[in-house]
């Protein structure tokens, strides 16, 4: 019995391999973005219809700023399932860059969570001690971008 061969590029030590879960992240950062996105449309006609007269109109822009952050945030999770399903090709797969846009796709969920959850949350209680977690959904947010433009700045 002799040795398989190997092709060239599976003994590179040099590129990890790709890993096998950047198509199914893809997926999943894909779904999270449109629910995410289908929500914060819901969030916005909410404001827009409901809590307008219920409110204290500082309130309602607290309220609103928290569903654009998510919109905007929405948005960029389908740009990172775009990214992820790019640099997932089985032809020339790109470790680093699937690895930085997974990074990027968790912080922009843990920035939603954190940022427009804390503005909702203030906007419906008044609680403006809330308004203190608002700047860690920053911070993340901040992350996830710099992530992406790394996972752009990686791919072929």
């Amino acid at each position: 019995m002799g040795m398989a061969r190997v092709s060239p590029a599976k003994t590179d030590f040099f590129s990890p391999p790709m890993p096998p879960t950047a198509p199914t992240a893809a997926r999943q950062f894909f779904r999270i973005g449109a629910l995410s996105a289908g929500l914060a449309v819901a969030a916005g006609a909410f404001g827009a219809h409901a809590l307008r007269a219920r409110i204290e109109p500082r309130l309602l822009e607290v309220f609103e700023t928290g569903a654009r952050y998510q919109m905007y945030h929405a948005l960029a999770l389908l740009a990172v399932a775009w990214l992820l399903d790019r640099v997932a090709d089985p032809q020339q797969p790109d470790p680093r860059a699937a690895r930085a846009a997974t990074i990027a796709g968790w912080a922009f969920i843990a920035g939603t969570v954190l940022f427009s959850g804390s503005l909702y949350a203030m906007a419906f209680t008044g609680i403006r001690v809330l308004g203190a977690i608002t700047p860690l959904g920053g911070v993340a947010f901040l992350t996830g971008w710099a992530s992406l433009a790394l996972a752009a700045s990686r791919t072929r």
